[in-house]
């Protein structure tokens, strides 16, 4: 760690969007899944939700483990879980789709607590999902072609809802609580060492103002100074 990476981290950290996310609902493809990952995290979203048959997510996507540093993904099983978690937390479910009823993606107010489900390569969102979600957004095509691929779709949905939110000062400040940013910048600093102080379940460290660790000897000797810097 230095302190010019120390203070990027931060900035990085102080664009985060808590209330902006995106559910991939059986994304199968690695590619597709890591380029909505680099997507997710190049507009600052802190987290996102994946479906999966097993709930978790396979080891062919690991290929996304350069974004899934900064992204925290949550994995289920079932579609039902995550969108009753978001609706309880105030989200507007909005549903990538090209069916009647779905409106302009660039017509949706992404200032409002948002998450932008994805359904799968082949079939799209399911069924269960339409008849759940607030509204459904396409995107218009000119060609031949039904749809964007579903990180292209992704991506472009993503960058309007920036636009929007940028529009409206959401990246100026930050909007992670403290907690959450606090525990966060430790894990982005010294992942190692949050792992081990998550499982002998001990605090973090406090850092100084340049993102050192204050006070190294409350640490096992197993990290050494070069550890901690």
């Amino acid at each position: 760690m230095t302190p010019e990476r120390y203070q990027r981290l931060q900035t990085c950290l102080m664009r985060r969007q808590p209330d902006l996310t995106v559910v991939m609902e059986n994304v199968h493809k690695s590619h597709n899944f890591a380029a909505i990952m680099r997507s997710c995290d190049a507009v600052g979203i802190h987290e996102v939700h994946a479906v999966t048959t097993n709930g978790e997510i396979a080891q062919h996507h690991q290929t996304s483990a350069g974004a899934n540093k900064w992204v925290n993904t949550h994995c289920y099983q079932d579609v039902k879980e995550p969108m009753e978690i978001l609706k309880s937390r105030g989200f507007q479910l909005l549903a990538a789709d090209t069916d009647m009823t779905a409106i302009d993606f660039r017509l949706a107010d992404y200032t409002k607590p948002t998450a932008i489900i994805m359904g799968s390569e082949l079939f799209g969102i399911s069924p269960q999902t339409k008849s759940a979600v607030d509204q459904s957004i396409t995107i218009p095509m000119q060609g031949l072609v039904e749809s964007f691929n579903v990180s292209v779709a992704t991506a472009l949905i993503l960058y309007e809802a920036q636009r929007q939110r940028e529009a409206a000062g959401f990246y100026q400040k930050s909007r992670l609580t403290s907690e959450v940013f606090k525990k966060t910048l430790f894990e982005w600093c010294y992942p190692e060492i949050a792992a081990y102080c998550r499982r002998k379940e001990t605090p973090y460290p406090e850092l100084d103002e340049e993102g050192y660790i204050t006070d190294p000897s409350k640490l096992n000797k197993k990290y050494t100074q070069n550890d901690l810097k």
